[in-house]
């Protein structure tokens, strides 16, 4: 019973992920939408690649759903482990900063973030479903079943070179149109940009390390951190 809830609902948010992700790139048309693409288009926010990040995620979760009532748990040991490593060092440290990050910064100043203007163009269901739902959807994986977290070396070193990799991106969208993909940033001087994008990984380990406790809690040493091969 509780295999076949936790494959149902594996396939619910997947299907509510691809909506999201569908919905969102038959928005060209519009063009008052467009422009807010322009320049690196919709990939260039994180909030976006955070829903493709999350489609990937549960998809791979339905396919060992599927698997593990075709094959029982022979020869899903990769299918698994990807699972695994994909969620605890991206999918919930991401989704979780995406929620806490944008309502901070919302609540304090939401022009640096979400300006008003886009209250007119975005229904605020979607804001909701973009910044708010992800975080509940996340804890609710959390609890529904253990994760084999890697080694913090491997997992935190994971996270940074995605961290990296998003920074790399917008620096080079800056470089390239002028445009920096956030109001925030054009408020920030140089060493002001470096202080946000290095407290920024901090704050996504930290919540890397709270996920590993958090899981731990749940389901104690039911698993156990991979260890390296000898």
């Amino acid at each position: 019973m509780r295999r076949t809830c936790t494959c149902i609902y594996h396939f619910l948010v997947w299907s509510w992920y691809l909506f999201l992700n569908y919905y969102i790139s038959q928005q060209g048309g519009d063009q008052r939408k467009s422009k807010i693409f322009l320049n690196g288009g919709q990939w260039k926010y994180l909030t976006f690649l955070n829903l493709l990040l999350q489609a990937i995620f549960y998809g791979v979760a339905c396919v060992e759903d599927v698997l593990k009532r075709i094959k029982g748990k022979r020869d899903l040991k990769f299918v698994t482990a990807f699972r695994d490593l994909l969620f605890t060092t991206l999918a919930f440290p991401i989704s979780t900063f995406v929620f806490l990050s944008f309502w901070i910064l919302f609540l304090y100043d939401r022009e640096l973030v979400y300006p008003k203007a886009l209250d007119d163009i975005f229904p605020e269901w979607l804001n909701h479903a973009m910044h708010t739902s992800i975080l509940p959807f996340s804890l609710v994986e959390v609890i529904l079943r253990p994760h084999c977290y890697p080694l913090k070396k491997k997992g935190l070193t994971l996270l940074a070179v995605a961290s990296l990799a998003y920074i790399s991106r917008v620096l080079w969208i800056y470089s390239e149109t002028g445009t920096w993909v956030y109001p925030l940033f054009a408020r920030l001087s140089p060493v002001g940009l470096t202080a946000f994008f290095s407290l920024s990984y901090i704050f996504t380990a930290s919540i890397y390390l709270l996920g590993e406790k958090l899981n731990h809690w749940k389901w104690g040493d039911m698993i156990q951190p991979r260890k390296k091969r000898k």
